[in-house]
């Protein structure tokens, strides 16, 4: 099961910070959904996984929030 990672009501920079502190405990090939609202987070958390070298496998946009689909590389 892919673990959730709830960010809602955080603001720039920590839904990006802890999403990587997440990724970093995380296996090779570990997924990992962040849900976000900071409208700041669609820039920022797929910036930090292209610095990191983790894949966005995908972002939705939900009601009020975004859906970021993470995996661990």
């Amino acid at each position: 099961m892919d673990e959730i990672l709830d960010l809602r009501g955080l603001k720039c920079p920590l839904p990006a910070l802890l999403a990587k502190k997440t990724l970093a405990r995380l296996g090779s090939g570990a997924a990992l959904t962040v849900l976000a609202d900071d409208p700041m987070s669609v820039v920022d958390i797929p910036h930090m996984c292209h610095s990191e070298g983790h894949a966005v496998d995908g972002v939705a946009s939900r009601d009020g929030y975004s859906e970021f689909r993470l995996r661990k590389v």
